[in-house]
């Protein structure tokens, strides 16, 4: 791929990164992506087959790389010591209000089931991935998967209310609630 195709493809990428992140998979379209990318919707096909094809790239490389910041945690904590830190990142109010670096499960998971079958995969493996990568053992695998669905739970529920006491609330209640 030449320079300026893998630029405008990244272009592409990161418009619809921002599209995902605050609206889910399924409702942007093609247009409001290549739009905000700055391109005409003709070249859209040049780069990707179908927006599913487009958004499920993007969804794989976000979740891709929440698992990399995961895994600059100091790995000689205590898993449980990790999954805290995380939590006092995930369920914060800097992440509930990030409009374009935050976590896209919270947009995303109540589409998922209509998605094409590419998606819950994906979802499948990160989860898998993220439940590794905080169980310090098999024992805590459980912990960690029963922490990450009200990490990101919690995050739905106080982005889905917005700023405001109650969603503060949400958050505080699930961050405490990892120990």
């Amino acid at each position: 791929m030449n320079d300026k195709k893998a630029q405008t493809r990244e272009r592409i990428l990161a418009a619809a990164s921002a599209a995902l992140l605050q609206r889910g998979p399924a409702e942007p379209s093609v247009g409001e992506v290549m739009g905000a990318a700055g391109l005409t919707v003709g070249g859209f096909y040049a780069h990707f087959e179908s927006k599913d094809a487009l958004m499920l790239e993007v969804f794989q490389q976000m979740l891709c790389q929440r698992r990399q910041r995961l895994a600059q945690l100091d790995q000689a904590l205590p898993a449980h010591e990790r999954r805290v830190l995380l939590a006092a990142f995930y369920l914060s109010r800097k992440h509930r209000d990030a409009s374009e670096q935050g976590c896209p499960l919270p947009s995303s998971v109540g589409e998922l089931a209509r998605m094409p079958d590419g998606f819950r995969a994906v979802l499948a493996e990160h989860i898998e991935l993220m439940t590794a990568q905080l169980a310090g053992s098999p024992e805590e695998a459980d912990q960690a998967l029963a922490d990450i669905a009200l990490m990101v739970g919690g995050l739905a529920l106080a982005r889905a209310l917005g700023p405001g006491e109650l969603s503060d609330r949400v958050l505080r209640a699930a961050k405490s609630a990892i120990v």
